[in-house]
């Protein structure tokens, strides 16, 4: 029964990544920086356009991880 309950806490884990992300993906346009960031890379031309939101992506990761050693400290 071990497997089985660290199995669950994994899946309730990623379960509520879930909901996170689809918390932001719903409400992300209502957070005014996000996206919109110095350092987020956006191209646009008559036919194309590119955005990489690479500072967005560097703030979210340190989150991210700061939240996992919070909660992995046991």
């Amino acid at each position: 029964m071990g497997e089985f309950s660290a199995f669950g806490k994994i899946l309730i884990f990623f379960g509520i990544i879930m909901i996170v992300m689809g918390g932001l993906f719903l409400f992300g346009s209502k957070i005014p920086f996000i996206g919109r960031l110095p350092g987020d890379i956006a191209i646009q031309k008559k036919t194309f356009s590119f955005y990489f939101p690479i500072t967005t992506s560097i703030i979210i990761s340190i989150i991210l991880s700061f939240l996992m050693w919070l909660f992995s400290r046991r």
